[in-house]
């Protein structure tokens, strides 16, 4: 049986008995026919970021393939703000491949996510899909590499105190039942987000745990497999609804805030990544990282203070980033190192012996050089649009490769010790307003390629422009009320 197919969770491919990304309109209307699916949802992402839907009933056969076929038409100025009510209307089209059976409804319904067109049928040049394409093509066409994504989100979820086994604060890494509480939501949810195509490398409790008045909070996070940066990205926004929804089926609720309360930990939503080429990794080697790895943090480094606009959208987002906690402020990267803003974890790179060493009785196989080696931008949040930020890293990520002294700036910046105390590194914007004039600055970059449309970048730097929250940490240090509402205003961003 087929390796992308055995064990695989999602009921189409089960069905199908083949993988997703080689569905069909024939393999929908199919499953659908066979399976007893009676509704069928479009799913498509708009200018915040955020999941939305459109219902149909099925009438019939010919009605499903038309639907399929064709797609809808729907208003354009209620999904993006720069669309004009007088002209909105747009198409959505779906995408087959990710297909899937919603788990939530009492119908019978299937799923599927769509892309937008305008009126001429031509991609619409700022949706979601349409920017993270471009800049992967641009990235693949220029350098021949492919580039993959991993997402880390975390996550609180909020419920009464439970006073048998009391959680303890700021001491809830890795900690099992009953210590930890609502494990069994969050597996729920991994079971959810991995039949409607999200690839799960793991799931854990997070060290949050914070206790308010009569109210316990308690992190958790899901960790993703590496898949290509156009996949990362749609996954990443399907597993935010599939959480939510999973919490309120049990009336929990849940937030991807980056701050819940100042002075404990929040939520951050770390990115791996790596360059494949032809499904090798190509980010180490026998050696350790790569040159072209080095020059993809150098990237990241130089163009991090813009990243902030589409991975830190809210001004609660810096609450977090504050110096001399694991949030990074310093602009600098290392090994290993929590402290840094690039940080380059253990990669299993030559250690493949362990499990001989492990389990004496197992019978050694011919070794394989393993390397599953990323890199991890550390700074993003859950306030994040995520198509825009996985967007905007990898045309980081080319503008690295592509400037001449890109070795010679990744080994300025590679640090050893905890990088809040090293004097004379590059700070992060520690607002929303200064992360807008980061963008302003290095705008040109993100335009290049037909990637991000001017008009895009000029709407989002006078959207985080209007928060006026420059200097906002100093103006409420010590009000402890102020900080409470500007928490709660935020709690359900991203």
């Amino acid at each position: 049986m087929d390796e992308k197919i055995a064990l695989n969770p999602n009921k189409l491919v089960q069905f199908l008995q083949k993988p997703a990304d080689e569905f069909t309109k024939k393999d929908i209307i199919k499953f659908i026919e066979n399976n007893g699916i009676k509704m069928l949802n479009f799913r498509y992402i708009a200018g915040d970021g955020r999941l939305k839907t459109l219902n149909f009933v099925i009438n019939n056969r010919e009605h499903l393939d038309h639907v399929l076929t064709y797609g809808e038409r729907v208003d354009g100025s209620n999904l993006f703000s720069y669309i004009k009510a007088s002209s909105s209307d747009l198409y959505v089209v779906p995408r087959y491949k990710t297909a899937f059976v919603n788990p939530f409804t009492d119908i019978p319904t299937l799923d599927i996510l769509c892309s937008f067109y305008t009126g001429e049928g031509k991609p619409l040049e700022s949706s979601p899909e349409n920017i993270i394409k471009n800049a992967h093509r641009a990235l693949k066409e220029k350098t021949g590499y492919t580039f993959e994504v991993l997402g880390e989100l975390e996550y609180y979820l909020f419920s009464e105190i439970d006073t048998i086994y009391p959680i303890v604060e700021q001491k809830g890494y890795h900690e099992s039942h009953p210590f930890s509480k609502w494990g069994a939501i969050r597996r729920e949810a991994m079971q959810v987000i991995s039949e409607i195509g999200g690839k799960i490398k793991y799931g854990h409790a997070e060290v949050g745990n914070i206790i308010s008045g009569d109210m316990e909070m308690v992190q958790h996070e899901i960790e993703f497999l590496p898949v290509s940066v156009d996949d990362a990205a749609d996954q990443l926004v399907l597993a935010k609804w599939a959480i939510r929804e999973t919490a309120y089926k049990h009336n929990l609720e849940v937030s991807f805030a980056p701050k819940i309360i100042v002075g404990h930990a929040g939520s951050g939503l770390h990115i791996h990544t790596r360059l494949t080429k032809d499904g090798t990794n190509m980010t180490a080697d026998k050696h350790g990282l790569t040159d072209d790895a080095k020059k993809m943090i150098a990237g990241f480094l130089l163009l991090s203070p813009a990243l902030t606009a589409f991975g830190n959208t809210v001004p609660t987002s810096f609450l977090r980033l504050v110096p001399h906690q694991e949030a990074p402020t310093s602009i600098c990267w290392g090994d290993r190192n929590r402290s840094v803003l690039v940080r380059v974890p253990l990669g299993w790179v030559g250690v493949d012996n362990m499990v001989y060493n492990a389990n004496p009785k197992e019978p050694r196989e011919a070794e394989e050089f393993m390397n599953n080696q990323t890199v991890e931008l550390r700074s993003p949040d859950g306030s994040a649009n995520v198509h825009q930020l996985l967007a905007g890293m990898t045309v980081a990520a080319l503008y690295g490769l592509e400037k001449e002294d890109s070795l010679e700036i990744a080994n300025k910046l590679y640090v050893r010790e905890d990088a809040s105390c090293i004097e004379g590194l590059n700070q992060l914007p520690a607002s929303c307003y200064e992360a807008a004039e980061m963008l302003e600055k290095d705008r040109k970059i993100f335009e290049e390629n037909d990637v991000f449309p001017a008009g895009m970048i000029d709407r989002l730097i006078n959207e985080l422009q209007s928060y006026e929250d420059k200097n906002m940490s100093e103006m409420l240090f010590g009000n402890a009320d102020a900080l409470k509402e500007l928490v709660k205003k935020y709690i359900h961003c991203g």
